[in-house]
């Protein structure tokens, strides 16, 4: 056994066996340096750079220190808190098989689905939860989550979740925590008030730093593609057409959505990924990304952070990000866990300006150079083009919604099929009220009788005697 395998750093055998079947058998150094203090239960202050390992680096730890905990209904004994949805789906992949090895219950909890299979889990027992912020508050206030037997609690991306505005919901979080349990937060930059959280809720903390903020993945070779405006789409659709999986990056979710659907129109099968999916349409298109189906995500800064998909070969910043944190983070989709992996920026002339200051800041020598789809610097790295895939026909005007029924069968003109409600039974014919006449004889008066018109809310009532006005 080396010095610097994951059983000579204290991880049990059953977790060694599971990282062994995932073909992980040394530690990255994120881990190498921190797991020594976080399996003895100190907290911990550990910064990486993207794709460097930082989550299996607090998930050992925490499964190990659960394992022989008991269980409590309503009351986790870990907690993970994440700035995304998409990050926490992450985190919960890496801690599930470590938790199955040794009977631990995991739980995933964020918005954008019901509660109801939460609150379920909640209710039945779990061990750790990993959450974002607003849900989980919300959860507390309802009263369906409890945090006073929290044992282990990590920040993970705490300085996103200080650009996202959580820290107060984090604060209040935290202060639901027993103030003698352990805490690690990993990130891969340590500003924005997240020194406050450090000094408000570490104790004797550890400092691990492997790496500077604005370090890059030495295996990430970078290119400044210089293109005219009339040029970019023709390029844009060159970079995605190779025959491995590339992450495309832009600056709105309409834009993202909008590349998608032309990629996929060109023969290059693609999905998008944005704010406003649903977490269901998220799930269903990550799982087309990564299984093969879709050999391009085209998405905005929701998926910079979280979203860890194997064998990205290529990352292309479309339209550049507003800062150098952003580019570092959707950068960091490639290149990933020792892999190698390329990252295009594409940069119209007017954007030039803005673009070289982003990258000095991000710590990132390259030379800008002019090109269009057919130069020789991108076909030498798109490499092999892709088969065209035809897209599967678009049917548009079938909604069997009852409002488009009904539209549908007015155009179509009269038919034998008995009009139907909004809930699909046969409609009753609409009654109708004929509305009272006139009494004949007089200047409008009301005669008494049978034929007198019905009293209606409203109406002026007078005393009329033998049916004239008193006093004429």
């Amino acid at each position: 056994m080396s010095a610097t395998s994951f059983g000579a750093l204290g991880v049990p055998a059953p977790l060694v066996a599971v990282l062994t079947a995932q073909g992980k058998t040394e530690p990255f150094p994120i881990q190498a340096d921190t797991l020594p203090d976080t399996l003895n239960g100190r907290d911990v202050l550990g910064r990486g750079k993207t794709g460097s390992g930082k989550t299996l680096a607090f998930a050992l730890p925490m499964v190990a220190r659960l394992a022989e905990s008991r269980r409590h209904a309503g009351r986790p004994l870990g907690l993970v808190l994440a700035p995304t949805r998409e990050l926490a789906t992450q985190i919960t992949a890496t801690i599930q098989p470590l938790a199955d090895a040794v009977g631990l219950k995991v739980t995933t909890i964020f918005g954008g689905i019901s509660q109801s299979r939460q609150v379920e889990a909640l209710k039945a027992g779990v061990d750790i939860v990993v959450a974002c912020p607003g849900r989980l508050e919300d959860l507390m206030k309802q009263g369906f989550a409890h945090l006073d037997r929290i044992e282990i609690t990590v920040l993970d991306e705490a300085d996103h979740m200080a650009d996202l505005g959580f820290l107060p919901v984090v604060t209040r979080i935290l202060d639901k925590t027993p103030a003698g349990g352990q805490r690690m937060l990993f990130s891969a930059t340590l500003d924005n008030g997240v020194d406050k959280l450090v000094t408000r809720y570490l104790r004797d903390q550890v400092l691990h730093s492997v790496d500077e903020a604005t370090s890059h993945v030495s295996a990430m070779t970078h290119h400044l593609f210089e293109v005219s405006p009339d040029e970019k789409p023709a390029l844009v659709r060159a970079l995605a057409s190779g025959t491995g999986r590339r992450i495309l990056f832009m600056r709105t979710k309409h834009h993202a959505k909008k590349l998608a659907r032309q990629l996929t129109e060109a023969g290059i099968p693609s999905v998008d990924l944005h704010g406003n999916l649903s977490q269901p349409q998220r799930d269903r298109n990550l799982a087309a990304f990564a299984s093969g189906d879709a050999k391009v995500l085209v998405a905005t800064d929701v998926a910079a952070r979280g979203v860890h998909v194997d064998n990205v070969e290529l990352v292309v910043h479309v339209d550049p990000p507003m800062e150098h944190k952003a580019y570092l983070h959707r950068s960091g989709r490639t290149a990933r866990a020792g892999s190698d992996g390329d990252v295009v920026t594409v940069m119209l002339p007017a954007q030039r300006g803005d673009t070289l200051s982003l990258l000095r800041k991000a710590a990132i020598s390259v030379t800008p150079v002019a090109v269009t789809a057919a130069s020789a610097p991108v076909r030498s790295l798109v490499g092999d083009v892709a088969a065209y895939v035809q897209p599967a026909p678009v049917v548009r005007g079938t909604s069997q919604g009852a409002n488009a029924q009904r539209k549908r069968a007015a155009r179509s003109g009269p038919s034998s099929e008995p009009r139907r409600d909004r809930s699909g039974r046969p409609a009753q014919a609409p009654r109708t009220e004929q509305a009272p006449s006139r009494a004949r004889g007089g200047k409008g008066r009301a005669s008494a009788g049978a034929g007198a018109p019905k009293l209606m809310v409203g109406s002026v009532v007078r005393q009329n005697g033998a049916g004239r006005r008193s006093g004429r």
